[in-house]
């Protein structure tokens, strides 16, 4: 049976400033997340931007190499349903903030 955890990246692992900011799982049909909005301390909307955009691009580089998938391609699809969920969600986004 596959682990239900990813691994800790090692460069996480060794950093002793570390943080983690997200953790998501698809369960009971849909997604729940943990994350640390106020992570950046200034600026927030534009660290939360780069890490969704650097995300997306790992995801295009693994299904590139894992199936041979167009990165180009993928990335243009994430981005129109990334969009069209901003616009007009699927579903609230709900649960309570805990510091």
């Amino acid at each position: 049976m596959k682990s239900k955890e990813l691994m800790i990246p090692p460069s996480a692992q060794t950093d002793p400033h570390a943080i983690e900011v997200v953790r998501a799982w698809i369960a009971n049909g849909g997604l729940h997340c943990s994350l640390s909005p106020l992570v950046w301390p200034k600026r927030e909307a534009i660290g939360w931007g780069i890490l969704t955009s650097d995300i997306i691009r790992h995801v295009a580089d693994a299904l590139h190499r894992e199936c041979g998938f167009d990165k180009k391609a993928t990335i243009e699809e994430i981005r129109q349903v990334l969009n069209k969920e901003l616009d007009t969600p699927s579903a609230d986004a709900s649960g309570d903030f805990v510091q």
